[in-house]
């Protein structure tokens, strides 16, 4: 369950998610054709560029949830002040 008040938050995240891995792939598609164009090698360097942005995009993706998960440790403090975890 979504604790009040976070929901901005995942919308957030999640939405910068989609345009992370997004840009990243269509970056790396782009410059693959780019250098296909160059070469005169077509499909080569697309699907280069496409699984380098693929990665890429899964690294900043598992970045970007690190940094989010582990704002719940700096969240409030709850009424009482105890701490779970």
């Amino acid at each position: 369950m979504i604790e009040p008040g976070r929901t901005g938050g995942y919308l957030a995240l999640f939405s910068e998610i989609g345009f992370i891995l997004l840009v990243a792939t269509l970056a790396g598609v782009g410059i693959g054709y780019w250098v296909d164009k160059q070469l005169a090698t077509l499909p080569v360097f697309v699907l280069v560029g496409l699984f380098l942005g693929m990665g890429i995009g899964a690294r900043g993706t598992w970045s970007l949830i690190k940094r989010f998960l582990a704002s719940f440790d700096d969240g409030p403090v709850p009424p009482g002040g105890n701490r779970q975890g």
